[in-house]
């Protein structure tokens, strides 16, 4: 009755694993088996004890982890040299005593510390001293509207802002960022009072899923500066 049982419901590999799971004891009884059980390598096909294969997959995970180490320590590295240019940028905003220049000097500086291609800035609602320079003029209130809508930077490839006509070359850009510029933070309900506007010839440059905190840190930078324009 035994054998016909067997026979019917034969023995499956994973009622071996989880006989030995469940049965420790069982390789201090046999201890000769673990060094007779021979396994596959990955590099060369060819037999290797268990105690090799463990050694392998313990070598091979210990890559890994220094894979991911070298990793964080690059993207800590490319950190920092995105926080030295940001703290130049800022410093060149600091020192520019007339407020007419300043959006300018952000156009300007943004190109020259981070490699951006293209960009341009307009801002609205300022003092009647600033009302006739051009980076006031020339805004539509689909733009001024979109610039209120954003509460973080708009990143990916460009669907046809009108924003993106302020640019000396608008065909050009592929790809964009869009930051809101207001009193405050980035992320308030506060209107905006003008956009940054960076773009690139390249579709990838700015893509939906970059982080943002960089850029976040830019708007707020060049808010606060320009608030002396209204």
């Amino acid at each position: 009755m035994n054998h016909t049982m067997n026979a019917n419901n034969p023995i499956t590999e994973d009622d071996i694993a989880n006989f030995l799971i469940h049965t420790p004891a069982f390789f201090e009884r046999h201890a000769e088996v673990l060094t007779a059980v021979q396994m596959t390598s990955p590099h060369g096909n060819r037999a290797v004890s268990l105690q090799e294969r463990q050694a392998e997959m313990l070598r091979e995970k210990i890559k890994g982890l220094e894979h991911r180490i070298m990793d964080m320590v690059r993207h800590g590295n490319e950190n920092v040299l995105i926080a030295d240019k940001l703290q130049r940028w800022a410093r060149s905003l600091l020192r520019t005593r007339a407020p007419a220049e300043l959006p300018q000097r952000i156009v300007a500086e943004v190109q020259s510390q981070f490699g951006v291609p293209q960009a341009a800035l307009k801002v609205w609602g300022v003092s009647g001293d600033y009302a006739g320079h051009g980076f006031a003029q020339g805004v539509s209130e689909d733009a001024m509207s979109f610039a209120s809508s954003l509460t973080a930077p708009f990143c990916g490839v460009n669907p046809g802002f009108d924003a993106v006509q302020w640019l000396p070359e608008p065909a050009q850009a592929m790809s964009v960022v869009l930051m809101p510029l207001r009193v405050g933070e980035l992320n308030s309900t506060e209107p905006a009072f003008g956009m940054l506007v960076l773009a690139s010839p390249d579709p990838q440059r700015f893509e939906s899923g970059m982080g943002t905190d960089f850029l976040e840190r830019i708007a707020e930078l060049a808010s606060a500066a320009l608030s002396r324009l209204q």
